[in-house]
C-alpha cells in the first residue's frame, strides 16, 4: 500500500526534528541556592520550580537545591552567579540595590498596601524595567516571588507607636533604604548578614530584627525574641535569578523551559507564602511570643516620619524609573 506523499513528508519531518530537539536540551545540573530553611515558602517554590523543569526537559535539566545559606549569604551568592560558578538563586530584591540602586524603590516603607498591589507593581512595567537592568550586571531574572510584609520583633517592648523604636538596636539588611528608615525612627540599625542573625539575637548583640512572619517562625526567632509587632512597614519580594554566563550557554529550548517553569511556579509560591504568613502568626503566639497590631493612625505617623528618607532616596535614582514607580503605584492602588 502506497502512503500519500503528504504523510511521507510529514513523517520525515518529524523524524528529522526529533533528534534536533533532543540535542537542544543537554544534561545539566543547576545549582540553586537560597537563604531559607526547607520548610520556608522560598524552598517550596524552589522545589516546585525543580519539578517543572525536570518534567519539561524530560529529566535532562536537574535543579539541585542548596537551602539555608549553604552556598553563602545573598551577596556571596550574587557574586557566584556573576562569576558563573553558581547557576541560580532566589534572594530578596533588597540585595540587588548594591548593583542597581533603583531596586531600593521596592523597599520604600509604607508604599504598598496589599498583595494584589504588590503583584501588579512587580509583574507590570515597573518590575520588568528593573529586571531589564540586570543583564549588564551579569544576572538574568525570571520573575518575582513573594516574601511578604516585613514586621519587627525585639526582646524589649511591643512596637505600637513610632516612639517605641527609640534606641532599639535592630538588625537590618545592608541596604541604604533600611538603614536610613530606621535611623529616622531613632532606632539603631545594625547591618548584618542573615546567617549571623540568630546568634546576634541570642547573645543580645542586637535587640531585634525585621522580617516576614514566615521567616521569623522558620528561623525560630521566637526562641530569642519576646515581641512581634505587625508593623507591615515594607512589602518584600524574592527574585528568581540566573547567572548570565550560564544563561548564555543555554539553547533557546532550555531558556524557554526555565522561563515557563518560573512563571508557572510563581502563583504556587505566592499562594504558599501568603498562607504560611497567616498561619505563622498563630504559631508564634503559641510558642510564647507577644503579638500586637499597630493601629492605622500610628502607622500613618510612622510613615510621615520616614517620608523624608524616601524623598531623599528617590532624588538619587533614575528619574524615569521613579516616575514609572509612582505612576504604577497609583495605578495599582485602584
Amino acid at each position: 500500500m502506497k502512503l500519500p506523499l503528504t504523510l511521507i513528508v510529514a513523517a520525515a519531518a518529524l523524524l528529522a526534528g526529533a533528534p534536533a530537539q533532543a540535542q537542544d536540551i543537554q544534561e545539566r545540573t543547576i545549582k540553586f541556592g537560597h537563604l531559607n530553611n526547607t520548610d520556608h515558602p522560598v524552598s517550596l517554590g524552589t522545589q516546585r520550580f525543580a519539578e517543572l523543569v525536570a518534567a519539561k526537559s524530560g529529566g535532562k535539566l536537574k535543579v539541585q537545591e542548596f537551602p539555608s545559606s549553604t552556598l553563602g549569604n545573598e551577596l556571596q551568592q550574587q557574586a557566584a552567579l556573576q562569576g558563573g560558578v553558581q547557576e541560580m538563586s532566589a534572594p530578596a530584591t533588597t540585595s540587588l540595590a548594591g548593583i542597581v540602586k533603583e531596586f531600593g524603590l521596592i523597599d520604600f516603607p509604607f508604599a504598598v498596601g496589599s498583595f494584589a498591589q504588590a503583584d501588579a507593581l512587580l509583574d507590570g512595567p515597573f518590575g520588568q524595567a528593573l529586571i531589564a537592568k540586570l543583564p549588564e550586571k551579569g544576572l538574568v531574572a525570571l520573575g518575582y516571588w513573594d516574601l511578604g510584609f516585613r514586621n519587627v520583633t525585639n526582646s524589649k517592648r511591643a512596637i505600637t507607636r513610632p516612639e517605641d523604636f527609640d534606641g532599639l538596636k535592630l538588625r537590618v539588611i545592608p541596604n541604604p533604604v533600611f538603614l536610613e528608615t530606621f535611623k529616622a525612627l531613632k532606632a539603631n540599625p545594625v547591618p548584618m548578614p542573615f546567617a549571623e542573625l540568630y546568634g546576634a539575637l541570642e547573645s543580645k548583640a542586637v535587640d531585634g530584627q525585621e522580617n516576614p512572619f514566615s521567616v521569623i517562625l522558620s528561623n525560630k526567632f521566637h526562641e530569642v525574641q519576646k515581641h512581634v509587632s505587625a508593623t507591615n512597614h515594607v512589602y518584600a519580594a524574592n527574585i528568581l535569578l540566573v547567572s548570565k554566563r550560564f544563561w548564555d550557554k543555554l539553547s533557546p529550548a532550555e531558556q524557554r523551559i526555565l522561563t515557563e517553569a518560573a512563571t508557572e511556579s510563581r502563583a504556587y509560591q505566592r499562594q504558599a507564602s501568603r498562607a504560611a504568613a497567616q498561619k505563622a502568626v498563630g504559631e508564634l503566639q503559641a510558642k510564647g511570643m507577644a503579638f500586637n497590631e499597630v493601629s492605622a493612625a500610628e502607622r500613618q505617623r510612622i510613615g510621615q516620619m520616614v517620608k523624608p528618607v524616601t524623598d531623599k532616596m528617590a532624588a538619587a535614582y533614575d528619574p524615569e524609573l521613579v516616575k514609572l514607580y509612582q505612576s504604577e503605584l497609583a495605578r495599582t492602588a485602584r
